[in-house]
Order: structure tokens, then C-alpha cells, then sequence
């Protein structure tokens, strides 16, 4: 499990990225207005109401896997809390799920197109993948490679927060127009949280407690 500074930053970005998304989907902007001001040039119809009640479904299972995700990170849970460990592995499994299932219906009205909804295709296959692997690997009561694969598979859980980071400093900073910014997003964000788990893996014993 992860290491009380490491676990401690987590858990800071985590439940504050939370509450923003909260914050912002239903309180500041529920209509999505600003978001679906950018969607431009769809092949097919958008039915807004439809894909809003989605998205509230998304946006909830998204926060509650990031939520679920990291407690089950903590070595305090882990070695006094077993049942609840594994139970709310499960919750993370099941709200995992969800948010691929709503994933996969709003993917081909992406901002950017075609383009921009391969990535979230191949990351609605990828990201149950690799929590089946981890899944697979504790049934086996192999500990170490079920923590590195709920680790890569966490990992994507900041999906969306690194394609608006990517989004905010491509359009901001270089003027590269929103929807162009947006692929640059998916597709950087993609391959950083593909990347970045397998290289802090590789530096394992300066993050992770011995089991």
C-alpha cells in the first residue's frame, strides 16, 4: 500500500478534485452549457437532455471509483479493515463499470469529433482490462501485482482531469483553438496515465509499504 506522504498527497488532490467536479456539474454550471458550447460540427443529433442525465450519472460513479480507489490504498484499511477493503474494492469495480458504460454513449459526441473519441474508446476497453488483471491476481493471492495493476488501473481516474489541465494550458497559454486543445487533451492524457504508472512502479520501494 501506498506510503503515508504518498497516500497524504493523494488523498488531498483527489477529494479536492472532487468536490470542484461536484461543485461544478451541479451547482456552478448543471446545464453544461459552457462544455456543450464547444461541441460543433456533430454528425448526429445531440439530444441534450438525454446526454445530461448521462453525464450526472458519469460524473457521480466518477467521483465515487476516485473516492473508493484511494481509501483502499491505505495500509491503516488494508491491514484492519479487510472486509471493507474488499468490499469497496468491489464499489470501485462496479462504479468503474458505469463509468465506462456512460463513457461509451457520450464518446462519439466528443468534443473534436472522431478524432478525439478513439482514445476514449480504446480507454473503455484498457481500464477494465487492467482492473481484471488486478482482480485476477488477488483471487491468486498474488498481493504485489494486484496492487500494481489497481494502481494502473486508479491511475485513469484522473482521466478527465488531465485532459482539461492539458486543454487549459494548449488553449490559454498557446492560443491553440479549444477543439484542437481537446484532442491534444485526450490523447496526451491518454498516453501520460498509460506511461507514468509503470515509471513510478519502477521506483515501487520509495512509494509503496511492504505488505
Amino acid at each position: 500500500m501506498l506510503k503515508k506522504n504518498s497516500l497524504y498527497l493523494l488523498l488531498i488532490i483527489t477529494f479536492s478534485f472532487i468536490i470542484y467536479v461536484i461543485y461544478y456539474n451541479f451547482v456552478h454550471d448543471p446545464q453544461a452549457a459552457s462544455f456543450l458550447g464547444h461541441k460543433t460540427n456533430l454528425k448526429r443529433p445531440l439530444q441534450i437532455p438525454v446526454w445530461l442525465n448521462v453525464m450526472y450519472v458519469h460524473v457521480m460513479f466518477a467521483c465515487l471509483a476516485m473516492g473508493s480507489g484511494i481509501v483502499n490504498f491505505s495500509s491503516y484499511v488494508f491491514n484492519r479493515f479487510r472486509k471493507f477493503h474488499k468490499v469497496n474494492g468491489y464499489i470501485y469495480i462496479v462504479s468503474l463499470i458505469i463509468v465506462v458504460i456512460t463513457s461509451g454513449y457520450m464518446a462519439p459526441y466528443a468534443t473534436g469529433g472522431k478524432l478525439a473519441s478513439i482514445p476514449f474508446n480504446l480507454l473503455n476497453i484498457l481500464w477494465p482490462a487492467m482492473t481484471f488483471i488486478a482482480l485476477y491476481h488477488i483471487k491468486k493471492r498474488n498481493m504485489i501485482r494486484h496492487r500494481n495493476w489497481m494502481f494502473r488501473s486508479y491511475a485513469f481516474c484522473f482521466t478527465n482531469l488531465f485532459i482539461h489541465l492539458i486543454t487549459f494550458i494548449s488553449h490559454n497559454a498557446f492560443g491553440i483553438t479549444y477543439e484542437t486543445s481537446y484532442i491534444y487533451g485526450v490523447y496526451g492524457s491518454f498516453t501520460l496515465l498509460l506511461v507514468l504508472p509503470s515509471l513510478i512502479l519502477a521506483r515501487k520501494k520509495s512509494l509503496f509499504d511492504k505488505f
